[in-house]
């Protein structure tokens, strides 16, 4: 796990002013064991005097508290999982305290629970968001209306240091502090995604970039869930719904297992491979469509593949991802090689930089590339 210091968050800022067109890639679990427990902070949004939407006269701060205590019961029967609440009851607690929460549990993932609303009764479909920059007005508007909150705090411009929810060139600042996490927000988000759509047949809304104040000052992947819109009223009364509230808890509970798992078993697989890889043979794949590629980073935009914008390094190759464009270094069939690839990338500054395998151009699981290194 990155360490999460002051350093830590100066030396992102640093990065960012270096690839500031691209959202900096950010590595699997880097604890030094797998036997450490996956610690996932659970926010249900609003709260107390603030109620969030009301669309069709439902509480959303009711419905995110009820999918939040739900999801709780389901993982707290995981003995790997650790579960940690920001508030368990109907009150008030400020959007930089729910942040304050998961980094002094040094948490592994933030996942943080609402209900949309729109002007038109039509919208429906539940989304996953992580911290950047809105891509649109729709999700600025998305946004601004959670980031709103703020303003129950009396203090507030002195915790979220002038933000103004208003401003979209407020925006701006807020994605700085989440650069580092960025591509596992977006691997959690897309789990959570999947989820829904797979689980519940739900519309697919993509996962999609905004620039969430909750999600700012988090060390660690983050996550906001929009479950559904209480303004469409079919959504709104499903929401509402025991029926509803348990479906959406457990779709995201699997979600969260799943991401956890397969960050767990990618990070298992490497130490093992390390430390039990004999050390004369090449560590080579003796199947030619395997091979290893070093991530760099994760971004919507179609970025210039030049060495001025990657740090220095040349040979960066660019693959589409859903809605994302992923960016490497390196190409090996060589585990020990992508290895120095990886050393070289995170030397240029790419401190975060980890290493994918790919059977036939289709990205694979890392320990089942590494499985048939030996």
């Amino acid at each position: 796990m990155i360490h999460k210091s002051m350093h830590k968050r100066f030396q992102t800022l640093r990065l960012f002013g270096f690839f500031c067109l691209g959202l900096l890639a950010h590595p699997l679990l880097s604890q030094s064991s797998t036997n450490k427990p996956f610690v996932v902070v659970l926010d249900a949004g609003h709260g107390g005097h603030d109620s969030g939407n009301r669309g069709n006269g439902y509480f959303e701060k009711n419905i995110a508290l009820s999918i939040v205590l739900s999801i709780g019961k389901i993982l707290e029967g995981d003995k790997d999982i650790n579960i940690i609440y920001t508030r368990k009851s109907d009150k008030f607690v400020k959007l930089v305290e729910r942040a304050n929460i998961a980094n002094k549990a040094d948490a592994d993932l933030f996942v943080s629970i609402h209900c949309d609303a729109f002007t038109s009764p039509k919208a429906f479909g539940a989304g996953t968001f992580v911290l950047g920059l809105h891509a649109n007005q729709r999700n600025f508007e998305i946004a601004k209306r959670e980031n709103s909150v703020i303003f129950y705090e009396e203090d507030y411009e002195k915790n979220y240091d002038g933000f103004d929810p208003t401003n979209p060139e407020s925006v701006i600042s807020l994605t700085l502090m989440q650069e580092t996490y960025s591509n596992q927000s977006i691997e959690a988000a897309a789990s959570i995604q999947r989820s829904f759509v797979s689980n519940l047949g739900r519309k697919d809304r993509t996962v999609k970039q905004a620039g969430f104040v909750v999600l700012k000052y988090t060390y660690m992947p983050s996550v906001l869930v929009e479950t559904g819109f209480l303004t469409n009223q079919r959504e709104g009364s499903y929401l509402n719904s025991k029926k509803g509230q348990s479906e959406m808890a457990n779709a995201i509970a699997k979600a969260i297992v799943n991401y956890k798992d397969e960050m767990k078993n990618q990070v298992a697989a490497q130490e093992i491979f390390e430390t039990e890889a004999p050390p004369t043979p090449t560590t080579t794949s003796i199947d030619p469509e395997i091979r290893f590629k070093v991530q760099l980073a994760a971004s919507k935009k179609n970025i210039e593949l030049q060495p001025y914008n990657f740090k220095g390094l040349k040979n960066v190759s660019r693959e589409k991802e859903g809605a994302y464009h992923k960016y490497y270094f390196g190409n090996s069939t060589s585990y020990k090689l992508i290895q120095r690839e990886q050393k070289r990338a995170k030397k240029a500054g790419f401190e975060s930089a980890f290493i994918v395998a790919f059977k036939g151009g289709v990205k694979i699981k890392l320990s089942e590339a590494l499985d048939a290194l030996k």
